[in-house]
C-alpha cells in the first residue's frame, strides 16, 4: 500500500474504524440455527497476531476460496453472495471460527449438512452436525449479503467508485467483504465469480475462466495460478474497458479504466511492460500469470497491491501537479508489491516492513536510474527523521498498535522510507553484490509463501558470510537509529519532548 505521508497528494485516507463490535446475530431471526445449550459458547478467536490479536482462526488451513458476487446494478446495495471454502483441519474442531462481521448470513452448510451459526465480536461462529477431526479435508459453504456501504462502527472493505466497486482489504476488511480466514499467513488459491448487469464489466483476480450470458446478465469467472492472501483480493465492478497488451516473454498484461478516460489514461498504462522488465532485472522473473492496473474513479488516499490488479486513483494520473518521475515512481511501488508482499506474504503484520521497505526501495531506485533523483539524498533526508518517526510509531519491525478506529495507522512512515533506510543501511553494510544476491534470494526462495523477519535476517546472514543479528537489532528494533554505515557525517533529528509546560 502506498501511504500519502510523504507525498503530495491530500485525499482523505480510508480508515477502517474499530474492530470489536457489539455482539449480535448475523442472521435473521428467520434463518438463524440457535446454537445448542450443549456446545461450546461462541467466542472470537484468533491466531495471535501482535497487530490484529482477532484476525486469523486456529484449527485450519484454507486451501481455496470460491467467492460468488452478485452485483445488484447499485454500489450502495448489498450484493447477494456465497462463500465456499476449501480446508484441512489442522485439529479436532466442534466449532469452527470464520472471519466475518459486515453482512447478514442466511445459511451455512458443511461437507454439504445444515449447521448452526452465530456471531462473536467479528468472527462467525459455526458449529457442525458432528465435530470434525483433525486431519481432514472440509468444505463450508456461506450464504450471505456483501454490504459496500461503511457503518459508524465498520468500514468496508468495497470501495464505492464513480460507477461501481472495487476492492481495498487491507490490513483487516477482508472478513467485511467475504468470510474466511483473514490473516496473510493462510494463503489459497481463488475463484471469483460476479454477476452483473449488461452494462457493467467485472474483473478479477487471475485470469479470465469464462463468461455466460443469461438474460441481461453476465456472469464472469477468474481463477488464480497461484495462492493468495484475503486482503490482496480484488473485484472491479464498472462502466469500465479492459485493455490488452503484452509484457515481457508475452506475459498476459490488463489494464481496467474508466471507458471514458481510455484514451486520456493510455500514455501511463503502456509504460507497464518496461516497468516489469526494469523489476525483472532487478529481482528476477515476475512472478505471477497476470498484471495490471486497476484503475478507480474514487477517492481512497492510498494506491494498493492487489495481486495481479493493483489499484490506483484515477486523479494520480490526471491531476497536472504530479511530476511525471512521481507518478511512474508510485506506479512501480506497487508493482514491486508483486514480488515482495504478494507473492513472499508477510507472516505477521509486524512483518510488514518487508513489503513497505522494499517497495519504497524499488520506487527510490526507479527514481534515481530514470529521473535522477538520487537514492541516498533521499535516505539521508529518511535518516533525518527517523529517530522521530522511531519514537512516534515504534522501530520498523516492531510498530506501535494502530491508533484506536485507525486500523491503517500501521502505516507509518517507519515502515515506508524508515524501512526503505534500513534496507539502504543493509547495502552500505554488505556490499552492493551482496545485497543484489540477497534480494534475488528472497524472492525465489520464498515464491508462493509466506515469510518474516527472522528469515530475512538468517538469508542475509548466510549470504553475507557472517552473523548479522547485531545490525538487524539495532535497525530494526532500536528505539534510536544507529549510525549509517559510510555516511558518519549523518545525523538523525532528535524528536521533540514534551513537558508540562509545553513542547521544546
Amino acid at each position: 500500500m502506498l501511504r500519502t505521508l510523504t507525498t503530495p497528494r491530500t485525499a482523505t485516507p480510508h480508515q477502517p474504524t474499530s474492530r470489536r463490535l457489539r455482539t449480535a446475530f448475523l442472521a435473521s431471526a428467520v434463518s438463524v440455527c440457535l446454537v445448542a445449550a450443549s456446545a461450546p459458547a461462541p467466542a472470537p478467536l484468533g491466531i495471535g497476531d501482535r497487530l490484529f490479536p482477532h484476525l486469523g482462526n486456529p484449527g485450519y488451513d484454507v486451501m481455496a476460496y470460491d467467492l460468488a458476487f452478485t452485483y445488484p446494478g447499485s454500489n450502495n446495495k448489498p450484493l447477494p453472495a456465497v462463500t465456499t471454502i476449501d480446508a484441512r483441519t489442522t485439529d479436532r474442531l466442534e466449532q469452527v471460527n470464520l472471519d466475518y462481521s459486515h453482512g447478514t448470513v442466511r445459511s451455512v452448510e458443511v461437507d454439504g449438512e445444515p449447521a448452526e451459526f452465530r456471531s462473536a465480536g467479528e468472527d462467525l461462529v459455526v458449529t457442525p452436525a458432528e465435530p470434525l477431526p483433525s486431519g481432514v479435508r472440509t468444505r463450508i459453504t456461506v450464504s450471505h449479503d456483501s454490504n459496500p456501504v461503511s457503518t459508524k462502527d465498520q468500514q468496508s472493505g468495497w470501495v464505492r467508485t464513480a460507477d461501481g466497486l472495487a476492492m481495498a482489504n487491507q490490513a483487516d476488511a477482508g472478513h467485511r467483504v467475504f468470510p474466511g480466514n483473514d490473516h496473510p499467513s493462510d494463503k489459497a488459491m481463488f475463484t471469483i465469480r460476479v454477476t452483473a448487469p449488461e452494462d457493467y464489466t467485472a474483473v478479477a483476480n487471475g485470469l479470465p475462466a469464462g463468461a455466460t450470458r443469461r438474460g441481461t446478465d453476465t456472469t464472469w469467472v477468474y481463477r488464480t495460478e497461484h495462492p493468495m492472501a484475503t486482503e490482496l483480493a480484488q473485484v472491479s465492478i464498472g462502466r469500465s474497458s479492459v485493455l490488452r497488451r503484452s509484457g515481457p516473454d508475452g506475459l498476459p498484461l490488463r489494464d481496467v479504466v474508466p471507458t471514458k478516460d481510455r484514451e486520456r489514461l493510455e500514455p501511463w498504462l503502456k509504460k507497464t511492460p518496461a516497468q516489469i522488465a526494469w523489476m525483472q532485472e532487478k529481482v528476477g522473473a515476475y512472478p505471477f500469470e497476470t498484471y495490471g492496473l486497476l484503475i478507480a474513479e474514487a477517492r481512497t488516499g492510498f494506491e494498493l497491491e492487489t495481486q495481479t490488479l493493483s489499484l490506483f486513483e484515477r486523479e494520480l494520473f490526471t491531476r497536472p501537479e504530479y511530476p511525471k518521475w512521481y507518478v511512474e515512481s508510485i506506479m512501480v511501488h506497487e508493482l514491486a508489491h508483486q514480488w515482495f508482499g504478494d507473492s513472499v506474504s508477510p507472516r505477521t503484520w509486524s512483518d510488514l516492513w518487508l513489503n513497505e521497505g522494499h517497495a519504497t526501495w524499488y520506487e527510490a531506485l526507479y527514481a534515481e536510474e530514470k529521473a535522477d533523483r538520487p537514492v541516498e539524498a533521499r535516505m539521508r533526508a529518511a535518516y533525518r527523521s527517523s529517530d522521530t518517526w522511531r519514537a512516534a510509531g515504534g522501530p520498523p519491525a516492531a510498530p506501535k498498535e494502530a491508533e484506536p478506529g485507525e486500523k491503517l495507522s500501521i502505516f507509518r512512515p517507519n515502515v515506508y522510507d524508515g524501512s526503505a533506510l534500513v534496507l539502504y543501511a543493509l547495502r552500505q553494510e554488505i556490499g552492493r553484490p551482496a545485497f543484489e544476491r540477497l534480494q534475488r534470494t528472497w524472492v525465489s526462495t520464498h515464491h508462493d509463501g509466506v515469510a518474516d523477519t527472522a528469515d530475512f535476517e538468517h538469508l542475509a546472514s548466510g549470504i553475507a558470510g557472517r552473523d548479522l543479528s547485531g545490525f538487524f537489532k539495532a535497525w530494526l528494533y532500536g528505539q534510536k537509529t544507529p549510525p549509517m554505515p559510510g555516511h558518519p557525517d549523518w545525523r538523525s533529528t532528535a524528536p521533540v519532548e514534551k513537558t508540562g509546560k509545553g513542547a521544546r
